[in-house]
């Protein structure tokens, strides 16, 4: 099991460290370290006092502990364990509650006593909380205290419940949440007007009792807060920085959790490295941006004030190492993002041959399309290639109830005009209505609604993919299993929608294949949506030869782009353009003003997409290139 960098402390990180190629890796080192301990304790005639957690981190923690319980025989009839916290108000058996939680994914698979649980009750009197804090932090004194405490960390840089203003010496109490965190809770609540404004937590004060404490993160959206708390200076704005006080503390890292801590992010800055090809362009991009300076102005004292002085022994002068990633970063720009026919194509992202390529733009929503590469779909129809778009999931979910009423009323007067009946329809409307009435925060939509919501924003699509100049013939709907079966289950099989996927590409044979590549979420539908694409890929190219001559670019959502120095084909957008893809975008009307699920942006997606993309031509022009409206970037995926 490969541990890179363990324990490797910098000049920037204030605890030490331990990074995982995966929190698989990651996940099964912490449940093995909780088993020694369990263990350990076992050989002495003792107990084992855990402080657990919960949240999507500790998920495969728990998993590996099953296992081993199951498999290796550890006994959980010596455990005794302490729950950071719990929703107030919260009944235990509500699906959110961490009670709920805990049972599913460690409890009701393992032999503990269930008189050795202990997690802060949700249904108490307000007048009572108070006492059962007390006598919660007394138990656990009473008992020697944790022996371990594994976390997580939320995005306000929050341990258990510890919002931002939590004091270093704060015990067991009832907080109010932040509302960003709010915000992430929202989906397991059905929106976030449902997730309580109250938590019952341990405290900081608390958590630093415990003997020893491991703070677990994964994914890519946990870089930014995992930096700060890291290598930030201790606030409590950020309480998970009062880790810096404890000699007891280590941070447990996946890869991509790590990747903004200054050794991965500028190496350069931490240690002496090994200037590769991709590192040089990183570091060059970076001190161009990082000092205002057009790249073709960087001189070797900003080399040698920033870290680079060896780059610019081994490989410089500066100036010919600018040049050099100029030149790199000009070659990307192209506006024939199918490839311009008749001219030389070593210098170019895309080959010049065939002049018209069959295309196939996969969107995980009905919406993706236009909003993350709507000025180059628009380009790639303009400039006449082939190209289809397939719409890989309906997009019921992301639908309001009050749209289906209001189709559905459509429905009833055009047939009302029409002179066709209308029962069916008025049946069908007063069943949606009072599912509506009754219907619970995150509750699963009935079948028939989930078509009608599906049938909303197919309409949608259709007209979004028509307005950039497709023909009905090139417009796929895919309607992936997954996505409505991952309603009813967490444990859902891909084989199906990799056929299906397979099905498609083989009637296309297309040079270009673009997919969405944004993966913050590994669980979220655009990863699985990408998964179903690349395995029918891997697939075909065992067996079918016009693969070898299929490209697949990937394109980021409206949120965030892809670094500047991992871009490989950046596509200029004019001001018409940059129109015409809004126009195209406003044909999604159930996604306009306010969508289902708007995260935590409060801008609508169009003006999301406009800023990403202007945001990009900025740094462009800030580097020394060309000034745009805009720029949809893309970075081509490498097949082993």
């Amino acid at each position: 099991m490969a541990r890179l960098n363990l324990l490797e402390e910098t000049r920037f990180e204030k605890v030490p460290v331990s990074v995982y190629a995966n929190k698989e890796e990651a996940s099964k080192v912490v449940a093995n370290r909780i088993a020694a301990v369990i263990r350990k304790k076992q050989a002495n005639g003792e107990h084992a006092i855990l402080g657990l957690a919960t949240g999507a981190t500790p998920v495969k923690v728990y998993a590996e502990l099953i296992r081993l319980h199951k498999e290796e025989g550890l006994s959980f009839k010596n455990v005794i364990t302490f729950n950071l916290d719990e929703y107030f108000p919260m009944q235990p058996d509500a699906i959110q509650s961490y009670v709920t939680f805990m049972n599913k994914n460690l409890f009701d698979h393992v032999d503990i006593d269930q008189a050795n649980i202990n997690i802060p009750d949700g249904t108490l009197p307000a007048s009572e909380i108070a006492a059962f804090c007390l006598a919660y932090e007394q138990k656990i004194s009473e008992l020697g205290g944790l022996d371990i405490q594994i976390l997580g960390i939320g995005r306000t840089g929050h341990i258990g419940f510890n919002e931002p203003g939590s004091a270093p010496n704060s015990g067991t109490r009832l907080v109010t949440l932040d509302d960003l965190t709010r915000r992430d809770a929202s989906r397991d609540f059905g929106g976030k007007e449902n997730v309580p404004t109250k938590a019952i937590t341990m405290g900081v004060g608390t958590i630093f009792k415990a003997k020893e404490i491991i703070l677990m993160a994964w994914s890519e959206n946990k870089a930014e807060i995992v930096r700060k708390a890291v290598e930030g200076e201790i606030s409590s704005e950020i309480p998970a920085t009062y880790l810096q006080l404890n000699d007891n503390v280590e941070f447990v890292l996946d890869t991509e959790a790590a990747s903004l801590l200054t050794r991965f992010d500028k190496p350069w800055l931490a240690e002496d490295v090994e200037w590769t090809e991709t590192l040089i362009k990183k570091a060059v991009v970076w001190l161009s941006l990082a000092l205002h300076k057009p790249i073709l102005k960087l001189t070797e004292e900003d080399y040698n004030a920033n870290g680079m002085a060896k780059l610019v022994t081994e490989s410089g002068p500066a100036y010919a190492i600018n040049i050099k990633i100029f030149n790199e970063l000009q070659h990307t720009i192209t506006g024939w993002p199918g490839g311009k026919p008749n001219v030389d194509d070593s210098q170019r992202p895309e080959r010049a041959n065939p002049a018209k390529k069959n295309i196939i733009l996969f969107s995980p929503h009905p919406d993706d399309d236009v909003i993350s590469m709507g000025g180059t779909f628009i380009r790639l129809a303009d400039q006449g290639h082939n190209i289809h778009v397939a719409y890989q999931t309906s997009g019921n979910t992301a639908v309001w109830d009050d749209d289906v009423l209001r189709y559905l009323e459509f429905a009833e007067d055009f047939a009302d005009t029409m002179g066709i009946d209308v029962s069916s329809i008025r049946n069908l409307y007063q069943e949606s209505n009072d599912i509506f009435a009754n219907k619970k925060p995150n509750q699963i939509d009935t079948e028939i609604v989930r078509k009608i919501k599906a049938m909303i924003r197919k309409g949608e699509a259709i007209a979004g993919a028509r307005f950039v100049g497709l023909a009905n013939d090139h417009i796929h709907f895919q309607d992936l299993p997954f996505y409505d079966r991952g309603k009813f289950s967490k444990t859902v099989s891909l084989e199906d929608d990799i056929v299906q996927t397979m099905e498609l590409l083989r009637a296309v044979k297309p040079h270009q294949v673009f997919a969405a590549g944004d993966f913050a979420d590994p669980h979220g539908t655009h990863k699985v949506c990408f998964d179903v694409i690349l395995e029918a890929l891997i697939r075909l190219r065992q067996t079918d030869e016009w693969t070898k001559d299929c490209w697949l670019w990937l394109y980021r959502g409206a949120w965030h782009e892809y670094p500047i120095h991992e871009i490989e084909m950046a596509v200029p957008l004019s001001p018409q353009e940059v129109k015409r893809k809004r126009l195209a975008i406003f044909k999604h009307q159930s996604q306009k003003d306010l969508p289902v699920y708007p995260g935590d942006d409060a801008r609508e997606f169009w003006v999301r997409a406009e800023d990403r993309t202007s945001e990009t031509a900025r740094l462009y022009d800030e580097l020394g290139l060309a000034n745009y409206e805009a720029i949809e970037a893309f970075v081509r995926w490498k097949f082993n």
